[in-house]
Formats: structure tokens, C-alpha cells, sequence
């Protein structure tokens, strides 16, 4: 819903900063801009330029409004503006470096959006910025690792770490920050990345790394599905045993509609083409195939 005291640009580019966390809405993206400020300020310059380079090229384009609205072309460009700025100098070369990237992200976001309409499609979520920043990396100077001695306020903070660790910082504040907009947007997504930071910081130490445990081993599930200006639950293992019979290969499971990530829920040996003929056999007698987006490998 727009904001009327904000201004439409102003408003896209804050969604772009909270879709990082899977969620649309300016005054969480305002308090992830606000962790950036606070938790490494250098990077801050770079992420701006990242968005914005997404936001203007997918105006330059004339991509749907609404998407642009959402985010959607923004927040891989946030990601990659906070990577280039994190392990490249500042220089000359740096600021095309951003604005390259951050255009080519949105490029990639709309022709993945364009699938994602088909059922079986997977969701971008953050794979333009997953591929380029491997491509960067490449290139990058290899930067260690600070490593602290674990102490008590180390590791009661380190779930905020965590957190922070989504907007590539080390900051217990900023994770904080991050937090607090998450229950601002969406209470049972803040509630969901708590628990997954705590879960982290817990299975390092039962695991005997103290020191990785103040590194925030955590990973973020809201919980809030896919990004974008509708909102849709991933399919559970749950929501799986409501399939229609004949519907899934696996004789346990079967679905109402075709879900969109549920391939990257199931085990591989599901996949019909790599069954055994009596296996990959549904009781019409057909051939299951599983449409993954991409020529079936036969």
C-alpha cells in the first residue's frame, strides 16, 4: 500500500532494502538502511548506488510498476553494491563497477519474474546477486576473517550477528536494527529469525566453536515466502500431504497445485527420469515428469 507521505522512488527503493528480508515495507527498509549507516558506513554509499541502478534501469525498461514498487529490482542491487564496496577499494572503476552490476541485476530479476507465472517455476529470490558476486569474488583479494575469543556478552549477542550477517555486517546493533523491522513488517517472520539465529548460535556451541558462534552462523527464514507485491507460504512437508493421489511420484506425498519451490524440497531420487521404470509410473501408467523450469535431461 503506498505511503502518501513518501515519495514513489523514495518508496521503492526502501521495499528494495527490505526485501532483502523478504518483506515489503518502507519503515523496514529504512531501519536496514539505518543498520548499514550504523553498522559499517562505508558500505552505505555503495548500496545506495546498487539500488538505485536497479530502480532506474527497470524504469529506463518500463518494467511493471508494481514490481518496481515491491523492490524487486532493488534489493539485488543493494546486495551487490554492499559486496563491491566490502571487498574493492574505492577507486574510479568502483562506481560503474556498482551501477553495472546493480542494472544487470534487475535485467536478470525480470526475465526470471517472467517464468515464475508458470506453477512449476522457481522464485529468484537472490540468485542474480548469488551469480554475480562469484563472478566478483573471483576477482576480489582474498580479506581474513577477524576472530574474537568467545565471552558471555559474545555469545548472548551472537544471534544478532547472525542477523546482521544478511546485510554483510558483523554488527550486533545492526542485527538488532534488522530484527526490530522485522516485527515492524511482520511479527511471525521477526519471530522466525530469531529462533533460526538462536538455533545457529546453538548448534556452534554444541558443536564446540565458541568462535564460530560469534561469527552468527545463522540463516534467515522468515518464513514470508517469496518476495514480491503478493505474498505466498512455501509448501511445508505439511502442506505436501495434501497433494491429490497420482499427483507426485512418491506414493506418501501428493498435491492440490503445483507448488513453486516444491523441488527443492523433495530428495533428487524423486525426480521421475532418474526412477526405475516400475517406480516412475503413476497409476494412470504414465511417465511422471517433474517440469523444473528447464529442458527435461532424459
Amino acid at each position: 500500500m503506498p505511503t502518501p507521505s513518501c515519495p514513489d522512488w523514495a518508496e521503492a527503493l526502501l521495499n528494495g532494502f527490505s526485501q532483502i528480508v523478504l518483506q515489503r515495507q518502507p519503515l523496514c527498509g529504512l531501519l536496514c538502511l539505518l543498520a548499514i549507516l550504523l553498522g559499517a558506513p562505508a558500505l552505505l554509499g555503495g548500496a545506495l548506488l546498487g539500488g538505485l541502478a536497479g530502480l532506474l534501469t527497470a524504469q529506463r525498461r518500463d518494467y511493471p510498476k508494481a514490481e518496481r514498487q515491491a523492490g524487486l529490482y532493488s534489493y539485488n542491487g543493494v546486495l551487490l553494491g554492499l559486496l563491491i564496496s566490502q571487498h574493492f577499494a574505492w577507486s574510479v572503476m568502483v562506481v560503474p563497477l556498482i551501477l553495472a552490476c546493480g542494472g544487470l541485476s534487475a535485467i536478470l530479476t525480470r526475465q526470471w519474474l517472467r517464468h515464475t507465472i508458470q506453477p512449476e517455476a522457481l522464485p529468484a529470490y537472490t540468485a542474480p546477486f548469488v551469480g554475480l558476486g562469484w563472478l566478483l569474488l573471483g576477482a576480489a583479494a582474498e580479506s581474513a576473517v577477524a576472530l574474537r575469543e568467545p565471552d558471555a556478552l559474545g555469545i548472548v549477542s551472537a544471534p544478532f550477528s547472525g542477523l546482521a550477517q544478511i546485510l554483510l555486517l558483523d554488527q550486533p546493533l545492526a542485527g538488532a536494527l534488522i530484527a526490530l523491522g522485522l516485527c515492524l513488517a511482520n511479527r511471525r517472520a521477526a519471530a522466525w529469525a530469531l529462533t533460526g539465529a538462536v538455533h545457529g548460535v546453538l548448534f556452534a556451541l554444541l558443536l564446540g566453536e565458541p568462535v564460530g558462534a560469534l561469527l552468527g552462523p545463522a540463516l534467515l527464514q522468515p518464513g514470508a515466502g517469496r518476495p514480491g507485491p503478493e505474498r505466498h507460504t512455501p509448501p511445508t512437508w505439511v502442506a505436501a500431504g495434501r497433494h491429490r493421489p497420482g499427483d507426485h511420484p512418491h506414493p506418501r506425498f501428493c498435491r492440490a497445485a503445483p507448488a513453486r519451490v516444491d523441488r527443492a524440497l523433495y530428495p533428487r531420487l524423486l525426480v521421475g527420469a532418474r526412477q526405475p521404470p516400475d517406480v516412475a509410473q503413476s497409476p494412470r501408467g504414465q511417465p511422471v515428469r517433474i517440469p523444473l523450469g528447464l529442458p527435461d535431461i532424459r
